[in-house]
């Protein structure tokens, strides 16, 4: 018997919405888990890779040097790789921080927001360091597909995600990716 395609994801700078989209494929997901093995996904809870992956799925903006790390990883481990959502698209929401300094943010968040008594910036090695803006992913590494949305519809990753195991170029009618 062969070896079923490989798929991981992962959610960077986001919601999470990209993922609960994919879990809303509904009773199809049976169909997916008979299609395919997750590899580093928290669908599966599988926190590295544990070899090649055939499509890899990514949700969510740049942010922080974690994200880059994590972003480079799924480039070099993924055969194809996928952008979904406004936040990997664009950066999205958390790109709305893009319009204020960085160092005046930290410190709004930090030091001067009007809820805050005292207050210190983290500086713990622990917490990844923020970038000086959020960043589309296609501005980190070189993206293959990229599903529009915010986030895309449950058809939209089932329809991109079937073509790609079967080896074709995603076909996405108007129907699927108009937003009124």
């Amino acid at each position: 018997m062969a070896a079923k395609p490989r798929v991981a994801t992962c959610s960077l700078t986001g919601c999470f919405g990209c993922h609960m989209s994919l879990l809303d494929i509904d009773e199809r997901i049976i169909d997916l888990i008979g299609l395919v093995d997750f590899d580093k996904s928290p669908i599966d809870d599988i926190k590295s890779f544990t070899g090649p992956v055939d499509v890899g799925i990514i949700e969510g903006g740049v942010s922080n040097d974690e994200n880059v790390e994590v972003l480079r990883s799924f480039r070099e481990h993924c055969g194809v790789l996928v952008a979904v959502g406004e936040c990997a698209l664009t950066g999205g929401v958390p790109s709305m921080r893009n319009l204020v300094p960085l160092k005046e943010c930290l410190e709004e968040a930090y030091l001067k927001g009007p809820t805050l008594v005292g207050g210190a910036i983290p500086n713990d090695p622990e917490i990844p360091l923020l970038l000086d803006r959020v960043y589309p992913c296609h501005e980190v590494v070189r993206i293959d597909y990229m599903l529009p949305g915010c986030p895309p519809s449950a058809d939209v990753l089932w329809t991109a995600l079937a073509a790609l195991l079967k080896g074709e170029e995603p076909k996405l009618g108007y129907e699927l990716i108009k937003y009124d």
